[in-house]
């Protein structure tokens, strides 16, 4: 196992003065699933390859346990990289296709010397030992009945176990992994990642994985980084980045259906903080009505944000709350997914948002309506409500992330970035 760290990391092509990937920082502590996630050219890759050593660092520095290895040969690394297209050799079995690396490779053995001394000499894996770290993959990834098969003969699913095994066999120091899944369909890459999520349990070290796709971000990382043209935006945990979002980016990435947003005003008015939107006013919660006084917001414009899933429709037979604030909303399309309904509904603003409604929870009264794109009504709680400077597009409010038991409030802990 080992831990990485990425200091100031920059990348520039030749004949471009913007970077591919800036000012990048990152500590990937021992045994750690990293998940570098963000939309098509935000820089993902660049970093797994220049970790690898496929690319440059034009500036910065990478260590590998402590040692600097922005000059280090990649197959010096001890690095293993699964890619997107498997890159398998199509004339070669599946047992073949495995051993290639080891072949390759040499291991490092000490023997006593002529004079006593202790040297340590480079020599070939033996056929024995080969077979054994071969069939040991194999073992781990459920592929032993393939081994005398060759790509052509194998699924996408079995070709990418594979390239997997192909990696584990050399046993490294860290996994990394570019969006390995993209090749596949939407049954078997479910499927795929729970069998990564297994073998993470079974060989136990350091991955560092790339995708564009948040669920696989938010299923299979222990922190995920998310960047946008070149810059980290964010680094938490899938919770800490799906419940606070740094920034309106962020927001709108993470989570499906994508949070909504309103534009909005925030202001004072007897003492409380309040968010005016929709000819409707929220009050804020007071621990944040609270951090807004420390820092003397005043009024400002800003964006509002709720998550589909947060919104609340009235239903059948359910009546009202006294002293909660309804909108009203027409049904444009409603898109059955089974255990859920999503709404694309318009509000008298003709403000456009989506719903997400668990059918679990509608009567059949209440689905024939919205199938019947009719209206609804909805609100939502304040202590979900996500508030962005308009300018900034940061988060305003602190992040609840631990508690201070001598007066039960929350500390504040910063994760975002103004970039």
């Amino acid at each position: 196992m080992a831990y990485v760290t990425l200091k100031n990391i920059y990348k520039f092509y030749e004949k471009s003065d913007v970077p591919a990937v800036a000012d990048f920082n990152l500590e990937i502590k021992e045994k750690e699933f990293i998940v570098l996630v963000g939309p098509s050219g935000c820089g993902k890759s660049t970093t797994l390859r220049m970790i690898a050593g496929l690319e440059e660092i034009s500036y910065g520095n990478l260590y590998i346990d402590g040692v600097r290895c922005n000059d280090v040969e990649p197959k010096d690394r001890n690095i293993a990289m699964v890619f997107q297209n498997y890159a398998l050799y199509p004339h070669m079995t599946v047992f073949k296709n495995m051993a290639f690396g080891l072949k390759m490779s040499r291991v490092k053995e000490v023997k006593q010397g002529k004079n006593g001394k202790e040297v340590v000499i480079k020599r070939k894996y033996t056929k024995e030992e080969i077979w054994e770290k071969v069939l040991e993959a194999a073992r781990i990834l459920e592929i032993e009945e393939y081994l005398d098969r060759k790509p052509r003969q194998l699924s996408g699913g079995q070709r990418q176990r594979v390239a997997i095994g192909r990696a584990i066999v050399r046993k490294p120091k860290v996994f990394l992994m570019d969006e390995p899944l993209s090749n596949l369909d939407a049954k078997l890459r479910n499927q795929m990642r729970s069998e990564i999520l297994l073998l993470r349990k079974k060989i136990n070290t350091t991955f560092v994985y790339v995708t564009h796709d948040q669920v696989e971000a938010m299923t299979l990382g222990d922190r995920i980084v998310v960047m946008k043209d070149g810059f980290i935006q964010q680094i938490g945990t899938p919770s800490e980045v799906f419940d606070h979002p740094a920034n309106l980016f962020v927001a709108g990435f993470i989570g499906t259906p994508q949070m909504n947003f309103f534009d909005a005003v925030i202001e004072k008015i007897d003492g409380k903080y309040r968010v005016f939107f929709e000819n409707r006013h929220l009050e804020v919660r007071d621990d944040v009505s609270e951090h807004f006084d420390k820092i003397n917001l005043g009024r400002k414009e800003i964006v509002l944000g709720i998550r589909p899933e947060h919104i609340k429709i009235v239903r059948e037979n359910f009546p009202k709350q006294k002293g909660v604030q309804y909108f009203k909303a027409n049904v444009i399309v409603s898109e059955m997914m089974g255990s859920e309904l999503h709404l694309h509904v318009k509000t008298e603003n003709n403000q456009k948002l989506v719903i997400r409604v668990q059918t679990i929870e509608l009567s059949k009264q209440d689905r024939l309506n919205l199938e019947k794109n009719g209206s609804v009504e909805f609100t939502f709680d304040r202590e979900v409500m996500h508030l962005f400077d308009k300018e900034k597009e940061v988060n305003l409010v602190p992040t609840k992330i631990e508690e201070d038991g001598r007066n039960g409030r929350f500390k504040s802990k910063t994760l975002l970035s103004e970039r």
